[in-house]
């Protein structure tokens, strides 16, 4: 348990606190979140309201994800379409490569041992990185629950981001899990999924990926992490969007 000292004095600095899984395949809860300015947390909410802008948004993540592929004039049906035809091409490549037969993607999150061992080691997969994605997300002061994509859901935002790394990540390390056939398979699916995010450096990958999503709607000038030190209060304007904060404006009027 952490002292109550030493929580007031992480707080007070800006410091923040995840509970996670090892190496991050799991999310816990957090604290207070890296940030100190909500830009970001107003960006992803202007956009997710925004129906021209949320379709712009759920165009670059598509865009990042196959990107040799044209999407900016597709509409969100559209983009659901080719994603299909897409991951079903990804999970045949994989397939064939391993040797692993493959229907379809298919789980009972309530009889977890009724699945195919591929498609536990897909959930298990899945599970771990969504655990990282959730506390980037939370670590950035945005929220898990904003998505673009997906809706509805307290963590669709979190949904959406992992998309963005399933089909070079948990997919080929699932199949390759399944056709070892280990005694423990969802243990050796996190582990190897732990290990990949670690070496792949996906923590600093996914935070400047998020960033750059958020950041064409909020038209910052900053760059990289500058805008979590952000440390300034202003009050909402009508006209101006915002002014300063700690200013009498009884003058005014």
């Amino acid at each position: 348990m952490m002292p109550r000292r030493t929580t007031l004095l992480m707080s007070d600095n800006g410091s923040a606190v995840v509970w996670v899984g090892e190496r991050g395949v799991r999310y816990y809860a957090h604290g207070v979140s890296l940030a100190r300015s909500s830009r970001l947390l107003e960006a992803q909410a202007r956009a997710v309201t925004n129906t021209r802008a949320r379709l712009q948004v759920a165009r670059a993540m598509y865009a990042m994800r196959f990107p040799n592929e044209d999407v900016s004039g597709l509409l969100m049906q559209q983009l659901r379409g080719r994603e299909g035809a897409r991951v079903r091409t990804v999970y045949r490549q994989h397939a064939e490569r391993t040797g692993v037969e493959w229907n379809r993607r298919n789980y009972d999150k309530d009889d977890w041992d009724a699945g195919e061992p591929i498609n536990q080691a897909l959930s298990a997969a899945n599970s771990a990185l969504y655990g990282l994605v959730h506390s980037v997300i939370v670590a950035l002061g945005c929220s898990p629950a904003l998505g673009f994509v997906h809706t509805g859901h307290h963590r669709s935002f979190v949904y959406d981001i992992a998309d963005l790394y399933k089909a070079e990540l948990t997919i080929p390390i699932a199949f390759d899990i399944a056709a070892e056939e280990p005694e423990e398979l969802s243990a050796a699916t996190r582990r190897r999924v732990r290990d990949a995010i670690y070496n792949g450096k996906l923590l600093e990958r996914c935070a400047r990926d998020i960033q750059k999503l958020l950041r064409d709607e909020s038209s910052l000038e900053t760059t990289d992490f500058e805008e979590l030190d952000f440390d300034v209060i202003s009050l909402w304007d009508d006209r101006d969007a915002s002014v300063a904060g700690g200013v009498g404006y009884g003058d005014d009027f």
